[in-house]
């Protein structure tokens, strides 16, 4: 008896009686959508590593990871605290520095026995102090030593009952913190040790503080955050397949690196959320928008109107970018949604508001004319803070709304991510069918869930003659008609007392 997956042998070629059981796939493969609430940021932190994206919940993991966000520009925290502020809970991170960047440092030991450093760059790791004192099951006789190292925000890392005589007690100490001590922990995630030429044991206990920590962002430009695509990618280009539907380059107001990120948005799928210099005003930001040649559905650029934010680490009331209010916004929003008159909490004013003033119509109608967004108060559901068109930068009306950045970009992206699966099937009408099906079951499902009105998936003999298929194509054509989103509502109202209302007759149907 032999048991044997479907394609492993030729069915039609068996000589010796036997029975063979053969597993047969599923005929119909489901294909679920791909996550869009991934937001990607670039930016400045105190710590952590620099161009790798970083997995992040929120503000908490994000202070854990690169430090509490600063009253600076370009900060990585501060964008995500506003994101997260909206809804956000799915960060990529990447850290850029200026190249300036170092790590904290500090020394024990007669002649240097060993030296401490901090495991990533930046000023936090001026924070961090490592106390050797005596170990557990230290004796006189047989002595041991016991390794604490501290960070602020980050649990004590204990290394405990490091022996040796000599140089070797350095280099025993430096193994434990670089390599781990067995089962007992694994090796640091704050610090690296290098053992030294001393010799002489430390007197316990002996605290080392660390210093010469530097964060690399004094210098730091747009150019800077949008990085290199090479091998290792640096800034933007850091983001590259880690799936992230959303991106933002922290307060990156450089008209001039704007192109860069619609190119980056257009090749990855992903929507790029770009802002004016603070205090802009609208003559110059609609003649720069022209110039920068973003005619695209790839970005989304604001206004810039920058906003103010009550900041509670550092406890002040600061100004930062809109990007990560809307971006946060987005992230929370499922596809076929858009930005427009959603409320967007954390807000304590805009420029614009705190000088007590409101956008005009003809304001308005010039920033919509241009592509450009801009989150005013009030909006058209109220006196709360919110984007005020939902659009991207594209002057085609027909493209120019979130949802239809984010919906084309979803179903790529799913598609993308689950079709390949046909990949070196034999092309046949069962294969033909079965892929369709594939396709139509995913677009049914998001029918079913309100994200679109129809579709149609052709993939027959129709639109794949034998000239083609014998070449190894196949093809299938799709059309998906988005639901549109109601920026103009229009109440025509017939009042006085001469009105004749008539109630009969059924409302026609959608």
């Amino acid at each position: 008896m032999t048991i044997v997956q479907q394609g492993q042998i030729n069915t039609n070629a068996l000589i010796v009686p036997d029975l063979i059981v053969q597993i047969v796939p599923p005929s119909w493969t489901l294909l679920n959508g791909v996550p869009t609430n991934v937001l990607g940021i670039v930016g400045t932190a105190t710590w952590g590593p620099v161009n790798s994206p970083t997995i992040a919940s929120g503000v908490a993991d994000t202070a854990s990871q690169f430090g509490q966000m600063q009253a600076r520009k370009y900060d990585l925290g501060t964008a995500v605290a506003a994101a997260a502020l909206q809804g956000a809970a799915n960060f990529r991170l990447v850290r850029v520095t200026d190249g300036t960047d170092a790590a904290a440092s500090g020394t024990a030991g007669t002649g240097i026995g060993i030296t401490f450093t901090g495991k990533y760059t930046g000023s936090l790791g001026n924070s961090l102090s490592v106390i050797i004192s005596a170990g557990t099951n230290s004796t006189s006789g047989t002595p041991t030593f016991k390794v604490t190292a501290s960070l602020p925000g980050q649990l004590p890392e204990v290394f405990d009952n490091i022996g040796g005589t000599g140089n070797a007690i350095f280099v025993n100490m430096a193994n434990a913190i670089n390599l781990g001590q067995s089962g007992l922990r694994g090796p640091s995630q704050i610090i690296v040790a290098t053992a030294g030429s001393g010799t002489t044991a430390p007197t316990v206990p002996l605290t080392v503080s660390m210093s010469g920590g530097i964060d690399g962002a004094a210098t730091i430009t747009a150019s800077v955050l949008i990085g290199l695509d090479t091998i290792p990618r640096k800034g933007m280009y850091a983001l590259r397949g880690t799936g992230a539907s959303i991106a933002m380059l922290a307060d990156a107001d450089d008209s001039t690196q704007w192109s860069a990120q619609v190119a980056y948005g257009l090749s990855e799928g992903t929507y790029m959320i770009l802002t004016g210099p603070a205090g802009d005003t609208i003559s110059n930001a609609v003649t720069v928008k022209g110039t920068a040649g973003i005619d695209s559905y790839a970005a989304k650029l604001l206004f810039g109107d920058w906003v103010y934010i009550n900041d509670n680490v550092n406890n002040q009331v600061r100004l930062i970018s809109p990007q990560g209010f809307v971006a946060g916004i987005l992230a929370n929003l499922s596809p076929e949604q858009s930005s427009l008159n959603k409320q967007m909490l954390g807000i304590v004013g805009t420029q614009k508001s705190y000088a007590n003033q409101q956008y005009s119509n003809a304001e308005l109608q010039s920033l919509g004319q241009a592509g450009i967004d801009v989150i005013a108060n009030p909006v058209p559901g109220g006196k709360y803070f919110g984007a005020r068109f939902g659009h991207n930068t594209s002057s085609n009306a027909v493209v120019h709304g979130d949802n239809y950045t984010r919906m084309t970009n979803y179903i790529a992206s799913s598609l993308n991510a689950g079709m390949g699966i046909y990949i070196g099937k034999l092309i046949s009408p069962t294969e033909m069918q079965q892929a369709k099906a594939t396709l139509d079951s995913f677009f049914a499902n998001m029918s079913q869930q309100g994200m679109i009105q129809e579709w149609k998936v052709v993939l027959d003999l129709s639109n794949n003659p034998q000239s083609r298929t014998a070449l190894g194509y196949q093809q299938a054509d799709v059309k998906v008609r988005y639901l549109a989103i109601n920026e103009v509502f229009l109440v025509n109202v017939e009042g006085g007392q001469s009105v004749v209302v008539n109630r009969g007759g059924t409302a026609p149907a959608f």
